[in-house]
């Protein structure tokens, strides 16, 4: 990989992992139209996501660390039981993790081999704009404006459908607003339970690729990948604080941008695809 690929491909993770456009649609759509042959048998290729996704991570537990500090002092004093709201939260947390974390596992294979389909991104970049916009409709309006009336059946609702963002073009952020806004939430909260959950995850998948680093030989770019960790996590808590006063200030039809968004992008990258 060259270094000038490697920094955008970092800004467009760092932007597009927390808005609801799909970070690995757009990563997709990129690479194809700009003609970008990157192998994944390169020794950079590995690195580089590990270190993308430790970057967004960060950024996301530097953000809520006062939501985390309050979350796992919770869980401290009820003892790991879900005896409190912190560690209710906690819990739902785990729970609405289950069913992606278990998809991808079993799935990991077939999945990966979406990962470089320009169609398949396409489509469901087009689809992802249509359950934004849905998403529109289903908020109620006097929604709940607080985590506290969460659930162990919503939880699990809200992380069935993050399971769709296994697929290029779906957006996990997008879907599991959606999810949360049909669970009687609003937006901000809606999005606010979104990033607690993309925490663990995104952090959880980039161990389980950290001790594949060890096995890696031959010469690989550190200082731009590390740059590009950097950059990843700059442009994800731009993102993160930039969408949280959004979300905070809008009442209707927030999602409605992202979505049109969405729908041209699709659009467009199906008109290529066909040209």
């Amino acid at each position: 990989m060259q270094v000038g690929q490697m920094l955008v491909l970092a800004v467009v993770q760092g932007v597009t992992e927390l808005f609801p456009i799909s970070s690995l649609g757009h990563s997709v759509v990129i690479r194809t139209i700009l003609g970008w042959h990157i192998s994944k048998a390169s020794p950079d290729f590995l690195p580089f996501l590990v270190v993308l996704h430790v970057g967004t991570a960060s950024a996301l537990l530097l953000y809520f660390w006062r939501d985390w500090r309050d979350i796992l002092g919770g869980l401290l004093k009820a003892r790991g039981r879900p005896a409190n709201d912190q560690a209710r939260l906690f819990w739902f947390l785990v729970v609405a993790s289950i069913p992606a974390g278990l998809i991808g596992l079993l799935f990991e294979k077939k999945i990966k081999l979406l990962f470089a389909n320009l169609l398949v991104a396409a489509i469901f970049l087009m689809v992802n704009g249509v359950v934004l916009l849905i998403g529109d409709v289903l908020k109620m309006r006097r929604p709940e404006h607080t985590l506290e009336h969460m659930t162990w059946g919503k939880a699990l609702v809200i992380g069935a459908a993050q399971a769709l963002a296994l697929i290029p073009g779906m957006s996990r952020s997008g879907v599991t607003v959606v999810a949360a806004l049909g669970q009687g939430f609003d937006y901000a909260v809606a999005a606010r339970f979104s990033f607690l959950m993309a925490t663990p995850i995104i952090g959880a998948a980039a161990v389980l690729e950290i001790p594949k680093l060890f096995r890696i030989t031959g010469h690989i770019h550190i200082g731009a990948i590390f740059l590009s960790g950097v950059v990843a996590g700059l442009f994800a808590y731009l993102s993160t604080w930039i969408l949280m006063r959004y979300f905070r200030k809008q009442e209707v039809q927030a999602l409605r941008p992202f979505g049109f968004y969405c729908l041209a992008a699709g659009a467009s990258a199906l008109a290529w695809y066909f040209a």
